[in-house]
């Protein structure tokens, strides 16, 4: 597993709430024997470099482990960075892609692109139970047990030129609002409606009762 080491930051005994260490150094023990998600990317975060606005990022997540696995974003920008969903939790072999959200602060000095940047995302994963739903307090009650997965440093793309990298990002960003419409739809009836103790709702029984009723009730209005 590849991680991003340097030296630590001016406010070095800054801590993150829930893993209770450096951002920049991951704890021997938190990491991974082996590694439950795979990142695409694998350990960089591509934007669109447009100074004083909100631009979009994504990534794909796969759980290539055999059993559920939870995840969750951390950042040390959380008042410029947002992600979409922030965590869940995968089945073995669901993916999903996230989108992320930064405010492009205006430089200090001229435009720089594919340069380091100081803002940086960490992913780390915890396997769960079947069924089990999902919260953050997740990785607060089973914190040694969390994984750290991967650090990802932010790379801007010259929105004036065309790149490998800036079409990739089209694409996910293209199949993450695909994903987040698919949700927003609700579920197809598959079957039979089952109503209290498994009673099965015959349609065509309940559009004949329905009329009638509408018959008796007509009938009595003639009278």
């Amino acid at each position: 597993m590849e991680v991003v080491h340097g030296k630590p930051p001016s406010s070095e005994g800054k801590v993150w709430n829930l893993c209770k260490m450096p951002f920049w150094q991951p704890a021997r023990s938190l990491l991974p024997t082996r590694r439950r998600l795979r990142l695409d990317p694998a350990n960089k975060l591509y934007f669109p470099y447009e100074p004083g606005k909100q631009v979009r990022s994504a990534i794909r997540i796969k759980n290539t482990s055999k059993s559920h696995a939870a995840f969750k974003f951390q950042t040390n920008a959380p008042k410029s960075c947002f992600m979409r969903p922030p965590g869940g939790i995968l089945a073995p072999g669901e993916s999903i892609v996230v989108t992320v959200f930064k405010f492009v602060e205006h430089p200090e000095e001229e435009k720089q692109t594919e340069q380091k940047c100081k803002v940086k995302f960490k992913i780390v994963s915890l396997k769960v139970a079947e069924g089990m739903e999902y919260v953050p307090e997740l990785f607060d009650e089973q914190k040694d047990h969390v994984a750290v997965e991967q650090i990802l440093r932010v790379v801007f793309l010259d929105i004036e030129k065309t790149s490998p990298a800036m079409e990739k990002l089209k694409r996910q960003l293209a199949e993450a609002e695909e994903a987040v419409e698919t949700r927003k739809k609700p579920p197809e009836d598959t079957g039979p409606r089952i109503v209290g103790e498994g009673l099965v709702i015959d349609e065509w029984k309940e559009r004949r009762e329905r009329y009638l009723a509408r018959q008796q009730v007509e009938g009595v209005d003639s009278v």
